[in-house]
């Protein structure tokens, strides 16, 4: 798009027309962008610093991203000045019948007030694609009515706050910490072992719970992002599991290991309180949307913003 403006001056009894062009176009973020991203992305959400932006592109950078799709996502660029950016985070996921699936999730917008007017275009580009399930893990409560509007559907509609160690601890239960170097896990999937130590690289808590009549059970978790001045919060939040009832299976063994670490609650996505899990359901917080051909599941919020971003 090519707005023009004119400017008229008077030179003599002539005037003169001078046109003011500005190039506006949307186009695929490269990694030669990252920084400019960082910094317009600093500037649009004040609560965040360079660094933290800096952190997650780093991470885009250096992840598998499925073939075809963009790595980082897109930006607004006027005359090579980047004036809008929406980061997307793309993954391929095997859902309940063995089918590969690609989701999306549409991680964090902003345009310079200027450049409002041409927000649609990266919206639109982003949605393209019908094969992909796009995801809205962290929309502002004001945007609900608008994301409904385009089509958006919620799969998850709020968040429970459990006390895992209030739970029974069941009879030789054990809960093994994964660290990123890990290579292999006895009874474990040589996917679902990268997926926790890869997990583990970005800072989460990977763990693996057995006991002597069944296992092993997979679990990510992520600790509660502290703000400037605040005291550490003693919560972490569940990123993974296969099925939530594997993790009630085990809360009671898990909230004893994370007292150790000085954690008491876990946070879960939830439509509602969990049976078997001490704690308290809020729909306030922690609306998710999908929109696409593959609704995802509770308790699999991994690879998206708020692992490779940070809570």
């Amino acid at each position: 798009m090519n707005p023009q403006s004119s400017l008229e001056r008077a030179s003599g009894d002539r005037p003169v027309t001078a046109v003011l062009t500005q190039t506006i176009r949307c186009r695929e973020i490269s990694e030669t962008d990252i920084d400019a991203v960082a910094d317009l992305l600093a500037r649009g959400f004040t609560g965040r610093s360079r660094q933290y932006w800096m952190q997650g592109l780093r991470r885009q950078a250096a992840r598998e991203v499925p073939a075809g799709y963009p790595r980082f996502g897109y930006q607004l660029d006027s005359d090579g000045e980047t004036v809008g950016v929406l980061l997307l985070i793309y993954s391929s996921r095997v859902n309940g019948r063995g089918e590969t699936t690609i989701h999306c999730n549409l991680s964090s917008w902003y345009v310079d007030p200027a450049f409002r007017n041409y927000a649609p275009l990266l919206t639109k580009i982003a949605q393209k694609n019908s094969e992909v399930t796009y995801l809205n893990i962290s929309p502002a409560k004001w945007t609900w009515p608008v994301i409904e509007t385009l089509g958006f559907i919620s799969y998850c509609s709020g968040l429970f706050f459990s006390i895992p160690a209030s739970s029974r601890v069941r009879s030789g239960m054990t809960v093994e910490t994964i660290s990123a170097g890990t290579r292999a896990i006895e009874g474990l999937s040589d996917t679902e072992v990268e997926l926790l130590n890869r997990h583990a690289r970005y800072g989460c808590l990977s763990l693996v719970c057995r006991t002597t009549a069944g296992g092993p059970f997979p679990f990510i978790l992520i600790p509660l992002r502290v703000r400037r001045g605040w005291i550490a919060p003693p919560a972490m939040q569940l990123i993974y599991c296969r099925d939530v009832a594997e993790f009630v299976h085990c809360a009671g063994a898990i909230g004893r290991a994370l007292i150790r670490r000085g954690k008491i609650s876990v946070i879960l996505d939830a439509n509602g309180p969990v049976p078997g899990l001490t704690g308290v359901y809020s729909s306030a917080r922690g609306r998710k949307y999908f929109k696409g051909p593959h609704p995802p599941r509770l308790a699999d919020l991994t690879d998206t913003e708020l692992v490779l971003y940070g809570p």
